[in-house]
């Protein structure tokens, strides 16, 4: 059986918007010899031509990637995201609850063990909150938060080690997550994945100077969680 064609939001001479899917990679890796395909080669499968990824978006995280068509285009791209004009912002589920509004601004390094760390900065806005009586450990009830994260910097895991530091993992996560809380997800609402979705994306077209903004759906396993906490609504 094929693989469904991937969710183009925007596509034009000099670049597209693609919804990538939880769990897809986003380009060959040396560290996932394992994977038989990713983004970039399902992509020139389906459209062809030169494809460059203008940012990184992780494997387990679903939503926008911003793909050039040309190096020229790549790099006019790359430009916007050194002078932090382009908007992201994430949507994920976070263990306990956060302050209603906050940064984290903590160093980190790339994917390269003991590398030097370089300045990195996280806001957040909590959207909702949600208090489940499951008991766990010595805690009867536990308490999830729903997050709108805005990354000002783009160091390798940011969003996740960002809130693995202030102990408000994200759940989902197998590396800088708590296993207890994956587990009770997986167990009471089938989620398999990281709780982590690249939702809005904004950028200022290199060629014809507009502005375009775009916002990606979740996938079923995601809304399946907002569903489940009353959090529907508060995503619009």
């Amino acid at each position: 059986m094929s693989e469904a064609a991937l969710s183009r939001l925007h596509e034009d001479a000099d670049l597209l918007v693609i919804d990538k899917p939880a769990g897809l990679l986003a380009h060959a890796s040396r560290m996932a010899a394992d994977v038989d395909t990713d983004l970039l080669e399902r992509l020139r499968s389906e459209v062809g031509g030169e494809l460059h990824l203008a940012h990184r978006l992780d494997r387990a995280t679903s939503g926008l990637v911003l793909i050039a068509r040309s190096r020229e285009i790549a790099g006019e791209l790359g430009k916007q995201f050194m002078a932090r004009t382009i908007e992201k912002r994430y949507l994920a589920v976070c263990r306990g609850w956060p302050p209603e509004t906050g940064e984290i601004d903590y160093p980190l390094g790339d994917v390269r063990p003991n590398s030097p760390r370089k300045p990195a900065l996280t806001r957040y806005r909590r959207l909702a909150t949600v208090e489940v009586p499951i008991a766990l450990g010595r805690y009867p009830q536990q308490r999830y938060a729903l997050l709108a994260v805005d990354p000002e910097t783009g160091r390798y895991r940011q969003i996740r080690k960002h809130f693995h530091h202030i102990s408000h993992h994200l759940i989902g996560d197998t590396s800088h997550g708590r296993t207890e809380h994956n587990r009770l997800f997986m167990v009471h609402w089938h989620v398999h994945r990281l709780l982590l979705h690249a939702w809005q994306l904004a950028f200022t077209h290199p060629r014809s100077g507009e502005r375009l903004a775009f916002t990606a759906p979740l996938d079923s396993e995601f809304q399946r969680v907002l569903d489940a906490f009353g959090w529907s609504g508060k995503t619009r």
